[in-house]
């Protein structure tokens, strides 16, 4: 896949033209808080004074991960294809969620071990049968994670809408994200390692040592050969969708654990994809909370989230629509007749 060039969003008269906008609302300057740089932020991103949400969507990528076969997760392989069938009967959280804010969510089979047959409301984009085991073996080929990245961004290209959220389903992916971050921050493996799906303190300790020796048998540091050496082919495909969105200058939603974990990969590709991103939340998943601080993250939600599946990222979505509407709809000193600071 080639690489999109992404720019940042850095432009210094935007930015105190957006600062003068939102001060002069009726309200205390600051007194919104984050909503004022989520305003700021996507009005950056956007390239304008009056920026809007439109069409958000949400896409959620699926695929089984060979590293299960080290028992590292509480649930067995299978629930993933379940959980893909429960995403095309509407009866997720992810559902609801998208559902209840006016999201459309896109449903990819990125590498599940089963076979769907043709189904209204999934996108088939299986790379393989799930990937191969990394504790022993590359996860991926380089051709596999290519493939994988290509149909991410032709995924998002597709996608009407200036906000892209994403999510992803496939147990054994905390394991992968966990061995991500290891290799890319190279903070040590029991920061980056936590419960996933359910795992005791034993077998949380297993994971670590899992994670922990397919690092040091990899060795690997170049961006896309770590990604390839222990990613899944929907982590792979959420770095390109990722990718593909900022270029296009859409607004990023970063949901938790696995999602932070293809940001840092597709951080490494192109450091300015950053500008475009809102954190949703941080997660309970054990490891988050330093991950965002490697990426300089500030969450917009704190709620005790571990689920996954692009749920933090639909939820944050209201706060989106709040920063762009007080910026657009709020009255100003002079339109309210309300007197300002005193000088």
């Amino acid at each position: 896949m080639m690489i999109p060039q992404i720019f940042s969003t850095h432009d210094e008269v935007l930015a105190g033209a957006l600062v003068a906008a939102i001060n002069n609302k009726t309200k205390p300057p600051g007194s919104l808080g984050m909503l004022e740089d989520l305003a700021r932020r996507i009005g950056l991103i956007q390239q304008t004074t009056q920026p809007r949400i439109v069409e958000p969507a949400l896409i959620v990528f699926a695929g089984d991960h060979g590293v299960t076969a080290e028992g590292i997760s509480a649930y067995p392989q299978s629930v993933t294809w379940q959980m893909v069938e429960n995403f095309l009967a509407g009866g997720a959280a992810i559902n609801v969620f998208a559902r209840q804010n006016n999201c459309r969510l896109h449903i990819v089979d990125a590498g599940v071990n089963h076979d769907f047959g043709k189904r209204d409301g999934l996108l088939d984009r299986k790379i393989a049968h799930g990937t191969r085991n990394f504790a022993d073996e590359a996860a991926m080929t380089a051709e596999q994670c290519a493939q994988a990245m290509q149909h991410g961004a032709d995924l998002a290209g597709s996608i009407a809408g200036n906000v892209l959220g994403f999510g992803e389903m496939g147990i054994g992916n905390t394991t992968a994200a966990a061995a991500l971050m290891h290799a890319i921050t190279q903070l040590p493996a029991a920061e980056c390692v936590g419960a996933g799906t359910g795992l005791s303190s034993e077998g949380i300790r297993h994971k670590e040592t899992v994670v922990q020796a397919a690092v040091v048998r990899h060795a690997v540091s170049a961006p896309l050969d770590v990604l390839a050496a222990f990613g899944g082919f929907e982590i792979a495909m959420i770095v390109g969708a990722m990718l593909k969105a900022a270029e296009q200058r859409k607004v990023l939603m970063i949901d938790g654990f696995i999602i932070s974990s293809a940001l840092l990969v597709a951080a490494k590709l192109q450091p300015a994809i950053l500008d475009y991103c809102v954190f949703a939340h941080c997660s309970d998943e054990h490891g988050h909370r330093q991950m965002l601080a490697h990426l300089g993250a500030r969450p917009v939600l704190q709620m005790g989230l571990r689920l996954g599946e692009g749920t933090g990222s639909v939820l944050a979505l209201p706060m989106l629509h709040a920063a762009v509407n007080f910026l657009l709809e709020m009255a100003t000193f002079d339109s309210a007749n309300v007197s300002g600071q005193n000088a």
